[in-house]
Order: structure tokens, then C-alpha cells, then sequence
């Protein structure tokens, strides 16, 4: 199992182009099944989750084939990847690969609208807490169909097709706002969907499915409006960038210092995060080429946190931002609203030295002056990089370990940090 190596107290200079989005790229290759023509996605990223969810739609029937780098390409190319679903071979999607990716179970959605029928194993993914499908399956009830749990499967039909209906989400949910658009979009009727998730993943995967024919009005709004249609047919999309990975070594300059350009970022997809950059005492200047992040010899402000479902502070930069508060000045306090159980990675902070104390679903943070480099384990996507983070200004030689976890969201993390002065390398074998 590969490990991450890092001496930290190296500065961060220079530009790291950012990759397309993980969280909306799984939703749009999904999008795949509800049409039997060709999806063209750009700006794809190579993650973990991708290959995995590639596995997973091939097993249903969609053909794919992938553009990948070519002598001459940038070191970070993105990819294109082609998928078609002309013909949906099985309509049960099995526990040994949807227990590897929650996301996965999505497939639910467009296996309805396309057969008529799903049987879906009940999902799998990070251990950050329970995560229910139910709401999902409440979205896909009032769109007439019928749904019984069994053995550890979602069987669902609608033998007389989806129907349109109101879907009123009690709490926001990206996941049930990606399988009732989906699903609202080859349903009989209109359909209006309200309280729904706003994230920019869930807008770029309704402004694909526009592009392949649906009629939604509202994109990227709490209410939706979807009058059902026929089919929906292939299209060309580029996927949008990964504001996660621009909030991370953003937050990443802001520990370590240093000066970088992130290529390709869009301030308007995590203003909320840069703001509470800015506060903390990083100079967040947006350009032309994406967003410019600086830190100079200032210290580091504490500064307290919420995380909040979009425009809030995302929950994905919580693990992150609190690696960032274990070496401010003075105490902060971050408050997790989103994940129970997503505090896993501050038993790992404290052993580089971070002082935290956990009282239910709040983090008191009291920053120290320096850090020590230490192993330390990853538990999660997100607690993962946070690590790396802290030991980026840690004193000495940190390992990371389980960094499986880092590859299912983050593309060339060790070259792009690399690239910009970092001591870090990748360790083949076992921990």
C-alpha cells in the first residue's frame, strides 16, 4: 500500500492547475444511462473514483473509451471520456462495487427511467457517518415508483413508467437533488422540486442535462421546475473545476506560505471559503488565470468556522481548514453541521502536535507555535489531505499512510505540490 513522504517547512511557489470535479464528473457519467446516445465529457479528472465508477457503468452496458494524455500534453492533462448506453444489459447494480463508491448508487435513477426497473445494493464510501439513502428513495416515491428493501438491496420498479410529481426535501441533499432531476427528467408530466441542493456539481449536472434535452428551469436555484420529455440524447460537456481541490492548496499556501497561481479556479464556486481565507490572513487575489493565493511571513488568525450546505463553508474543506487553525493564533472554533463522525482525522492532527478538544459536532482548536512531523494514518478523502496539509509545515518527516483515500479525489497531488517546492514523494509498498 503506497505512502506519502513529506519534510515540511518548504515555502509554496508557483502555479498548480486545477482539475475538473470529482463530485460533479460521477453525476454526469451516471447521466450516461438515461440516454442511448454518445456523452462526451471533458476536463474528466484521473482519480480512483472515476476508474471505479467506469467499472461500474460498464457492468450495465455503457461503452466507453477514454481520451487520455498524448506526447507533447501539459503533465496534467485532463481526459475525455466517451459513453454510451445504447443498450442497458443489467439493471441490478451488485454490493462488491456499490459498497467501493456511494455515489454509485445514483445508477438508481436512470436504470428507472430507462427499464423500469433497478435493483441496487445499498451503498458504501467513506466512513463520515451514516449518510441515508432515504431521501433519495422519497424523491423517486413521488414520482410513482415503488420501492422494497431487501437482503441489502433497493428493489424499485415503475412498470408504468416515472411520473411527474412534487418532491419537497426536508433537508438539503445533493444526492437526492442529482437522482430526482435525473430521474423528473424522462418522467411523464411536470415536475417541481423544492429546497433543493444549490452546490455547483448539481448545477453543471443540470446544465448537461439540459444540454441532452431536458427541460429544467431554475439551474442552480433552490426551487426546479422539469417538465418530463421522451428521451434525452448525447451531448458535449466540459466538467467544471474542482473547488475542493482549489480550497485545499489554497489552504495549503496558507499553512506552508509561499505564493501560487491555481490555474483554472473560479472564486464564484467557494467565495464563502475564500472569504474565511482572507480572514485567517492569506491574500486571495482572483485573475484572469484563476486565483492567485499568497502568505507572507503574517501569522496565522484563528478564525471560527460552520459548515453549511452551498453558499456556506463546505463541509469537504472542514478537515482542511482545520489542519489551517493548528497553527493560528489563539483558539478557533469549527462546528461540523453536515457529517456526524467527520472529526476522524484530529486524533492524527494531534499526533503531529495540534491541540484540539471534540465536543459533539464542534472543534475547539488552540494553535500551537509548531508542529512535528509523525506517521500518521488517513481515514477519509477529505482527513486525508488534511494531514498532508499539516505536514507541509510541520518540523521533519511526516508519513502518510492509507493514502488510497487521497487517490480517489486528488489527481497528481504529490507533483502539483511538488512542482511548487514541496518535499513530497510516493512510497510503493506496505505500511
Amino acid at each position: 500500500m503506497d505512502r506519502i513522504r513529506i519534510v515540511g517547512g518548504r515555502t509554496l511557489e508557483g502555479s498548480i492547475k486545477i482539475s475538473g470535479a470529482k463530485n460533479a464528473a460521477l453525476p454526469l457519467m451516471i447521466a450516461s444511462l438515461l440516454t442511448r446516445e454518445t456523452l462526451t465529457l471533458e476536463n474528466t479528472p484521473s482519480v480512483a473514483d472515476v476508474g471505479m465508477l467506469l467499472q461500474i457503468l460498464s457492468h450495465h452496458g455503457v461503452d466507453y473509451s477514454v481520451d487520455g494524455r498524448r506526447p507533447g500534453d501539459e503533465p496534467h492533462a485532463a481526459r475525455t471520456l466517451h459513453l454510451a448506453a445504447r443498450r442497458i444489459v443489467d439493471i441490478t447494480a451488485p454490493y462488491d462495487l456499490v459498497s467501493k463508491m456511494r455515489a454509485s448508487f445514483w445508477v438508481i435513477a436512470p436504470l428507472l427511467a430507462r427499464m423500469g426497473e433497478a435493483r441496487v445494493s445499498l451503498p458504501g464510501g467513506c466512513a463520515i457517518g451514516t449518510r441515508p439513502v432515504d431521501l433519495l428513495l422519497m424523491a423517486l416515491e413521488k414520482l410513482g415508483v415503488s420501492i422494497e428493501i431487501e437482503a441489502g438491496y433497493v428493489h424499485a420498479w415503475a412498470p408504468k413508467g416515472l411520473i411527474g410529481g412534487e418532491i419537497n426535501f426536508p433537508k438539503i441533499t445533493v444526492g437526492g437533488t442529482h437522482t430526482a432531476m435525473m430521474a423528473a427528467s424522462l418522467a411523464r408530466g411536470h415536475t417541481l422540486i423544492t429546497n433543493a441542493a444549490r452546490e455547483p456539481e448539481v448545477a453543471d449536472v443540470a446544465a448537461c442535462l439540459v444540454k441532452m434535452g431536458a427541460k429544467i428551469k431554475g439551474v442552480g436555484q433552490a426551487t426546479l421546475e422539469i417538465e418530463g420529455v421522451g428521451a434525452l440524447s448525447g451531448a458535449h460537456h466540459t466538467v467544471l473545476p474542482d473547488r475542493i481541490e482549489t480550497g485545499t492548496y489554497a489552504m495549503a499556501v496558507a499553512m506552508a506560505g509561499g505564493d501560487v497561481l491555481l490555474e483554472r479556479a473560479q472564486p464564484g464556486l467557494l467565495q464563502s471559503a475564500l472569504d474565511i481565507l482572507s480572514q485567517a490572513g492569506a491574500e486571495i487575489s482572483p485573475t484572469n488565470e484563476g486565483i492567485r493565493v499568497r502568505r507572507d511571513g503574517a501569522g496565522i488568525s484563528a478564525v471560527d468556522v460552520t459548515t453549511a450546505p452551498f453558499p456556506g463553508f463546505p463541509t469537504d474543506l472542514q478537515a482542511q481548514f482545520m489542519a489551517l487553525m493548528t497553527k493560528a493564533k489563539g483558539r478557533s472554533r469549527i462546528t461540523e453541521t453536515i457529517f456526524e463522525n467527520r472529526f476522524m482525522h484530529v486524533q492524527e492532527l494531534a499526533r503531529l502536535g495540534a491541540r484540539i478538544k471534540l465536543d459533539g459536532d464542534v472543534a475547539l482548536v488552540d494553535g500551537v507555535s509548531e508542529l512535528q512531523g509523525a506517521p500518521v494514518m488517513a481515514t477519509d478523502l477529505r482527513a486525508s489531505v488534511s494531514l498532508v496539509i499539516a505536514a507541509l509545515a510541520a518540523r521533519g518527516e511526516s508519513i502518510v499512510n492509507r493514502v488510497y483515500h487521497l487517490d480517489r479525489g486528488f489527481e497528481h497531488l504529490e507533483k502539483k505540490l511538488g512542482g511548487c517546492g514541496a518535499i513530497i514523494e510516493r512510497i510503493g509498498g506496505s505500511n
